[in-house]
């Protein structure tokens, strides 16, 4: 959810660069609810919440859902604005995220920051009291990986910075199994990885749409130092571990014929996207014509479907 301008707000900016105080309180509650990232949020209980109907075996208990869920939105969007707080500077340069509540200026970074910290506090805390310590250890040190290694030590420094600051948006997995068992598992740690894999052929392409935007801001994402080509053989082989990954489920999980065909078809679509995208690539067509963005859209679609198929598959078991 893009925050909308200044303008659109009916606010002007004074000569100091200020804002006139004619925002309402909706559109205060919208620019911190922006910082969050809900879209980023929604995606994360994507895994969070299929994975508990495999720990469980059959249908958790409705409110330690909500706890869990819940929880885990305070945390993904604690991480998720301090995010912001940390990369105000290359967002308000990048045509994509200028429109940013701290980027043009309408909240306080100071502001922001307390908002990030008391919602990572208190994630810890409800996650901890409400559901179970391992769950709330696991949201923190998301928290610290996907703020302290992705966005202040990788992000400006290295091409590789979405594979393993990546790793941060494989925990809401471990955190929904642990909510369940309070342990971890084996076939925890397989949807971790497919989570993992799935992550550079997920942003990849949306680096290559982006390009222009990240190289303004001088961060060296992998679109930006290295040729079409090599990235979209990059997002190739991640899209094949995925897939593989994702069956490897299979026997690791003793899951059955509904999952299998799930991961089986929504997977061969997302190899296929991947190889259309080095296709192209390989055309030596102008980077305007690779439509990275196609696949971008469906690597959402595919993690999705495959999630579903996790949840589904405990419920309505047909044994291989």
């Amino acid at each position: 959810m893009e925050p909308r301008s200044a303008a659109d707000r009916g606010t002007s900016r004074t000569p100091t660069g200020g804002l006139t105080p004619t925002r309402s309180r909706r559109d205060v509650v919208a620019d911190y609810v922006s910082l969050t990232k809900p879209r980023i949020i929604e995606l994360l209980l994507v895994t969070t919440f299929p994975v508990m109907f495999l720990a469980e075996q059959g249908v958790p208990g409705l409110w330690l859902i909500v706890a869990t869920l819940v929880g885990g939105s305070l945390s993904a969007g604690s991480a998720n604005t301090l995010n912001c707080y940390l990369d105000r500077d290359i967002d308000a340069k990048m045509h994509r995220t200028e429109g940013r509540p701290l980027a043009t200026g309408v909240i306080a970074p100071r502001n922001a920051l307390i908002f990030g910290v008391v919602l990572g506090i208190i994630s810890v805390l409800w996650l901890g009291l409400l559901v179970n310590w391992l769950s709330a250890a696991l949201s923190l040190a998301a928290n610290v990986l996907y703020v302290g290694f992705y966005t202040l030590l990788l992000k400006r420094r290295t091409s590789q910075n979405i594979v393993w600051g990546g790793v941060a948006g494989c925990m809401p997995v471990l955190i929904g199994w642990s909510a369940v068992t309070n342990s971890l598992s084996w076939e925890a740690l397989v949807l971790f990885l497919v989570v993992f894999f799935w992550t550079p052929p997920h942003y990849w392409p949306l680096s290559m749409r982006f390009r222009d935007d990240y190289a303004a801001a001088g961060v060296p994402m992998l679109p930006v130092i290295a040729k079409d080509v090599a990235v979209a053989r990059q997002v190739v082989l991640y899209s094949w571990a995925t897939v593989l990954t994702s069956i490897a489920l299979v026997p690791v999980g003793d899951m059955g014929w509904i999952y299998l065909l799930t991961a089986v078809a929504s997977g061969t679509i997302f190899l296929l996207e991947a190889h259309k995208l080095l296709l192209r690539a390989r055309s030596d067509a102008p980077s305007s014509s690779l439509r990275p963005m196609r696949l971008f859209h469906y690597s959402i679609s595919y993690l999705t479907l495959l999630f579903i198929g996790v949840a589904i598959d405990p419920l309505l078991h047909f044994a291989l």
